[in-house]
């Protein structure tokens, strides 16, 4: 018995019987208890939707499928239920990401490490800008999502985490203080980011990445900016026609088409089938990625290896850094 053996014509059923018994009953009758993260929504009724899952499995295989016997999580009740195309709707608002904080600490700081109210027009913008980013998808945010309330509040949290703070501190998560550090430690870092988050939040091209999938599997992808403009900067690596320019441009030169880390060449390793095979890299940083077009100069050449090492955990590598690591090993080995 699993959530996979349920449909969508027995889940209408589940939602018929819930409508006939009522809440309490149907709850009762079945041992659910009612949900507190996610509810399914279905012509303008909420329903609990662990519930309507395992009584939908009696419909859709005879037997219940009981409540200890699977979780009411986004991974499992709230997937299955968008799978079989009925809209989910969370209860709670998801956990602050860090391009958020990244947003909300760049405004404290602005505002001289002190906390700022809801009601003032900095919040109120914040929490819009907030409610465009391709970060949590519309099935996890509740109607209080990333609003002025909540927005003040977290401008509190960053601003009593502040080592000069004296007075008490609010509830501030882990998160948050390690977001602060960030700023501490590279100010004009931080602030570069958040300008280069809220400008493509606002000219539309960050929404226009994959939203609410991470370009890379390894949670050590990652820097200091956040996900948002990592993303930015995997799409500009993987435009084909700019790693064709460079192609071109490097060929022009009468350069090999090689890993300008270690010298791969994957021409004259496998022949024409190697020919032209090769990625790039976006060489400038990530704090200053939007700030203008991506030039051909702005590109190296890379080996699917050597690109992985420079992403591959905090700080990021430059070519050149890359580059004397390699040499130092192969000197190491002679």
């Amino acid at each position: 018995m699993s959530l996979a053996d349920i449909t969508q014509d027995a889940v209408l059923k589940a939602i018929v019987e819930y409508d006939e018994l009522g809440q309490d009953i149907f709850l009762d009758t079945y041992g659910f208890e009612p949900s507190h993260s996610y509810k399914l929504l279905h012509e303008g009724k909420e329903y609990d939707s662990k519930a309507i899952c395992g009584v939908a499995h009696k419909y859709a295989h005879g037997d219940l499928l009981p409540a200890s016997k699977f979780s009411g999580g986004a991974a499992t009740v709230a997937k299955k239920l968008q799978k079989l195309g009925f809209e989910v709707k969370s209860t709670r608002n998801p956990n602050w990401a860090w391009d958020e904080l990244v947003l909300a600490c760049d405004l404290v700081a602005r505002n001289g490490w002190k906390g700022i109210d809801a009601t003032k027009p900095e919040v109120i913008n914040l929490s819009e800008l907030l409610q465009h980013l391709p970060l949590h998808p519309e099935s996890e945010r509740a109607p209080t999502f990333r609003n002025p309330n909540g927005v003040g509040r977290k401008t509190h949290d960053i601003a009593t985490a502040h080592p000069d703070h004296t007075g008490a501190r609010t509830n501030g998560g882990q998160l948050d203080r390690e977001v602060l550090q960030a700023f501490l430690e590279d100010p004009e870092r931080m602030h570069a980011a958040a300008k280069g988050i809220r400008e493509g939040v606002l000219s539309g091209e960050l929404a226009e990445l994959s939203a609410f999938e991470e370009e890379e599997p390894d949670e050590e992808i990652s820097a200091p900016e956040g996900r948002l403009l990592i993303r930015k900067h995997y799409a500009r690596e993987r435009n084909r026609k700019l790693r064709m320019q460079k192609i071109d441009q490097t060929r022009a030169q009468g350069l090999p088409i090689a890993c300008e880390a270690c010298g791969f060449d994957f021409g004259r390793t496998y022949g024409a089938r190697g020919s032209n095979y090769i990625e790039v890299h976006h060489i400038v940083p990530l704090h200053h990625i939007g700030e203008s077009r991506t030039r051909l100069q702005d590109l190296a050449l890379m080996c699917a290896n050597c690109h992985r090492m420079i992403h591959v955990s905090k700080p990021w590598l430059t070519v050149e850094q890359l580059r004397t690591l390699i040499e130092k090993q192969r000197q190491f080995q002679e």
